[in-house]
């Protein structure tokens, strides 16, 4: 039986360390809150700034167990750092993320998930379609990658990393949505926004009505746009705050 009780981490890691344990926390806490979680599967992982470590739920933990303290702290290869750590990582699990924080420098976080919705829309051909206004926000910076069976070969990793390229959300083909953001807000925000997308895309689809399209002049203005809105922060600086306000009303043992 896998213990979910951990001792606090507070004060003895680095105020940098701790602030991104809560809000990776907070993240997987979300998560469950929209009901996006998969049992004990999937992964969020972020980089603790200035270091080249990197923090993931422990395998075997459902995403409303995950607390601040009970994160796990890896290495790009998925070695933990700590030698005393009670938990483990799902090596499988951390290949996706791996691969995406060795070749996005930029991106904090990695969001992998398996909505029905991101796996429906990533399995037609036509992919995301411009019919909503979230739509806009994630084809404005949209990448797919095709399905190679699970994620444990190695050679997948630089087939994803030239998918992903310089975009921040992703569809992986019969498997789910990724997204990347430069804060854990950023990262949340992107899938917030893209399983609107497409949960909005199969519900117009499922009318039997003819679709208004957006033109791509106005998906490739969207960018410019969504900077004016935010006044130079990124729209995960902006709601974050709310949205960790959320979670301490829902259920503030996510920050032991």
């Amino acid at each position: 039986m896998v213990e979910v009780a951990q001792m606090s981490l507070q004060g003895k890691v680095s105020e940098a360390e701790w602030q991104t344990r809560i809000d990776l926390a907070a993240c997987y806490r979300l998560v469950v809150m929209h009901g996006w979680d998969d049992l004990i599967y999937t992964h969020i992982s972020a980089r603790i700034p200035n270091t080249e470590h990197y923090l993931i739920n422990a395998f075997g933990l459902s995403f409303d167990e995950i607390t601040a303290s009970n994160l796990v702290k890896i290495d790009i290869n998925g070695n933990i750092i700590d030698k005393d750590c009670p938990f483990t990582i799902n090596p499988a699990g951390f290949t996706i993320h791996s691969a995406v924080h060795a070749a996005r420098h930029d991106a904090q976080c990695v969001m992998h998930l398996h909505t029905n919705e991101t796996i429906a829309v990533a399995s037609i051909e036509e992919g995301l379609l411009p019919l909503s206004q979230y739509a806009m926000f994630a084809l404005a910076s949209m990448s797919y990658h095709d399905y190679e069976g699970l994620a444990v070969n190695t050679d997948e990793k630089k087939r994803l990393q030239d998918n992903l390229g310089h975009a921040n959300f992703m569809l992986l083909r019969n498997h789910g949505g990724l997204t990347v953001g430069q804060t854990i807000g950023d990262a949340f925000m992107h899938m917030y926004d893209l399983t609107r997308a497409c949960q909005i895309q199969i519900q117009i689809l499922s009318m039997g009505k003819p679709a208004v399209f957006v033109e791509q002049s106005i998906v490739d203005g969207i960018k410019a746009q969504a900077n004016i809105v935010h006044t130079g922060t990124t729209g995960g600086q902006k709601s974050w705050p709310a949205m960790l306000r959320r979670v301490y009303r829902y259920d503030p043992t996510f920050a032991n």
